[in-house]
């Protein structure tokens, strides 16, 4: 398993950088099915992730593993179409490398987002959820450079949300607002585990996100957060889970959350 280091970091945005005619100061990481959010980009630059040096690539269908540069109402920026999950063998470090590189190259800005399962009993399939916090339950520790615990106390910028909220109403989009709560996978939570997280708090269930929220935060980005509810958890639906409902749901879900990034950056 590949050691990151700072260099590593430098060797990947250096790698980037003769792409760029103007550096981007947003990005979005976009989660399973979701990666479609570049068709909206304009004047776009892919590069694959397995050409950048010491990118991670995700195994996982609905991750077609590429950054895309360009812009999107007027504004540039990066999607990240695709990451890696913990569940695939990788480690935190890994999982952390492209929001490292973004920030290495001048991102301010990340926008997240994840397919995930609804918890809370309002929550039905294509729902969009801003995250307003998250619990960590990947037993990620999160270390300063001198070796201390650390951890924000706003990991996702209120500031962001509300303006997220205000984009919703203004093209006619339903957003909701919870608290997403990060496993490590691969299976799905079992229905016990389910009733558990309600109780706790958490309103939607992923397998992803935290790692990279964290980091970002650390590395002084601003973040805002999407879940999009692809299904109902364990326990709550008669139906089986699988990933290709995931993937399916948010391939409808694709085109309304479009509407709303591009009224979301174009105010950024």
């Amino acid at each position: 398993m590949t050691s990151y280091t700072d260099e590593h970091v430098i060797e990947a945005a250096a790698f980037l950088k003769p792409y760029l005619s103007i550096t981007p100061q947003i990005a979005i990481l976009a989660g399973s099915g979701l990666g479609g959010v570049v068709d909206e980009i304009e004047d776009s630059i892919r590069i694959r992730y397995r050409d950048i040096p010491h990118f991670p690539v995700s195994s996982v269908k609905g991750h077609a593993g590429e950054v895309v540069a360009g812009n999107i109402s007027g504004k540039h920026l990066f999607v990240l179409s695709g990451r890696v999950h913990y569940y695939e063998g990788y480690g935190f470090k890994t999982i952390v490398f492209p929001i490292k590189t973004m920030a290495s190259l001048g991102v301010k800005t990340l926008i997240v987002t994840n397919a995930a399962g609804g918890i809370n009993y309002t929550f039905s399939p294509g729902d969009m959820v801003a995250i307003t916090g998250h619990m960590d339950l990947m037993r990620e520790i999160s270390l300063s450079p001198s070796g201390q615990p650390q951890g924000p106390e706003k990991v996702y910028d209120p500031k962001l949300i509300d303006q997220a909220n205000h984009a919703a109403e203004a093209v006619g989009v339903t957003l909701k607002t919870g608290i997403y709560a990060a496993v490590s996978g691969p299976s799905y939570e079992t229905a016990a585990e389910i009733r558990a997280l309600r109780i706790m708090g958490a309103d939607m269930v992923g397998m992803s996100t935290v790692p990279e929220v964290n980091a970002a935060n650390r590395l002084g980005m601003k973040v805002l957060g999407f879940s999009f509810i692809t299904n109902l958890a364990t326990g709550m639906s008669r139906n089986p889970l699988s990933h290709q409902e995931v993937i399916e749901t948010s391939g409808r879900i694709l085109p309304v959350f479009s509407v709303l990034v591009k009224r979301i950056v174009n105010k950024l």
